[in-house]
């Protein structure tokens, strides 16, 4: 094959997946601006009144099932489609996550808080596919073209995050369920271009071997016996529930002491996305830097972000919502890349399952407590998540310093 196909075969993967990147972040983030009124607000909806318990108990439930689906997805498919193929993964999932946003929708027209949860659990299991697509890039982009792509990758999530809200906004003036139509034929979509782009692929089959031996004995969480991958897990996760308090609560703080609408934080969203989308688009360049601690200060600036929103007045707290995306963009970047050259030899779909995995065990985490901590006050979990992630700055900051040290160390002792 010569360059110049090679070229344009590698430029068509990496669009391919930043599009289907981009749709299932979209249909992920779609319900956030409309589950807070829907559940805070007065809306006369069965769904927020299921067996007459609290509605922001029944909000932070809500807010767990999809990042519980995609805990489950991040820390199973990638090794799946090893088994089975990533092409044929990642179609089977986009077209599944549609049927999980169907799903949704018929639940809201029941108003079943049963079959809603059932929905956004399943369709975050499906959702899960961000470690399969990371592995793609990992696996088929090389040289410094592979820390732009993953950085690109990232962004087209990012996106999604804007796209989402944006679409619900816009959209649920007409009907609550015409969003989550909208975000099914978009998956469909998507994936019928996916399957035109990427090419067939041939998986070696191994006697005996089948999908759910792979899950139950290759899922992400195996790398936790290597020490220098338990530090990761220990350090991502502080700064992932940091994050996860943020996006999962401030669209509620917004309701709270700004009396905001659906439309409105839509556009609060948008505007922190679009920060977010744009910086991703720059932050896979080279740094002498060691990574570790540009990550930790990069950390520290998005801790200060969400901290300026648990403390801050409305306007404060409007401007470091959107700043937020900033920091947070640069942090994806420099840990991927660093993860994905550092421990390479474990394989890079299960590190990138590690990291997808670790983000939505804190979202978890963080629905739970944050659902039981909202009950007295917005803010404390916001104060919370910010000081994790100010946690993580300083742990990762500790981690670089301890790292410099020992190489420093060996260089002494070689001379």
């Amino acid at each position: 094959m010569s360059s110049r196909a090679a070229s344009v075969k590698t430029n068509v993967l990496i669009a391919s997946l930043c599009l289907l990147g981009l749709l299932s972040t979209t249909g992920a983030s779609l319900p956030y601006p409309i589950l807070a009124p829907l559940f805070a607000g007065d809306t006369g909806n069965g769904i927020s009144a299921f067996l007459g318990l609290p509605p922001k108990l029944l909000l932070g439930i809500a807010l767990m099932v999809n990042p519980l689906g995609l805990l489950i997805g991040s820390a199973v498919l990638g090794a799946v489609s090893d088994r089975l193929g990533r092409r044929r993964m990642l179609l089977a999932t986009a077209i599944g996550a549609a049927a999980g946003h169907a799903l949704t929708a018929a639940a809201l027209v029941a108003e079943s808080y049963p079959l809603f949860l059932l929905a956004r659990f399943v369709t975050g299991l499906l959702e899960g596919n961000g470690a399969i697509m990371r592995a793609m890039v990992v696996e088929r982009v090389e040289g410094r073209l592979r820390n732009h792509a993953l950085s690109w990758l990232n962004g087209a999530f990012h996106l999604g995050w804007l796209v989402g809200p944006l679409l619900a906004g816009f959209t649920v003036g007409v009907s609550l369920t015409l969003p989550f139509t909208v975000a099914a034929c978009a998956l469909l979509v998507g994936a019928l271009l996916v399957a035109i782009a990427l090419e067939r692929e041939t998986v070696a089959a191994k006697a005996g071997e089948r999908w759910w031996r792979v899950a139950r004995e290759r899922h992400a969480f195996t790398l936790l016996r290597h020490g220098p991958l338990r530090t990761l897990f220990s350090v991502h996760f502080a700064y992932a529930c940091g994050v996860a308090a943020f996006y999962e609560f401030f669209p509620l703080w917004l309701v709270d002491v700004g009396g905001y609408a659906v439309r409105e934080i839509a556009f609060v969203n948008m505007g922190m996305c679009a920060l977010m989308t744009g910086a991703a688009l720059f932050a896979g360049r080279a740094s002498g830097v060691e990574p570790r601690r540009r990550a930790s200060v990069q950390a520290g600036l998005a801790a200060c972000s969400i901290l300026a929103v648990g403390f801050g007045s409305l306007q404060v707290g409007l401007a470091a919502i959107v700043l937020f995306g900033l920091p947070h963009a640069y942090y994806n970047a420099t840990v991927q890349s660093w993860a994905a050259d550092q421990f390479a030899a474990y394989g890079q779909g299960a590190v990138m399952g590690l990291l997808s995995t670790t983000f939505c065990l804190a979202n978890i985490v963080m629905a739970l407590a944050g659902g039981v901590l909202a009950l007295v006050d917005t803010r404390i979990v916001l104060v919370v998540g910010g000081a994790l992630a100010l946690w993580a700055a300083l742990a990762m900051r500790t981690w670089s310093r301890r790292a410099i040290g020992v190489a420093a160390q060996s260089t002494v002792e070689l001379q």
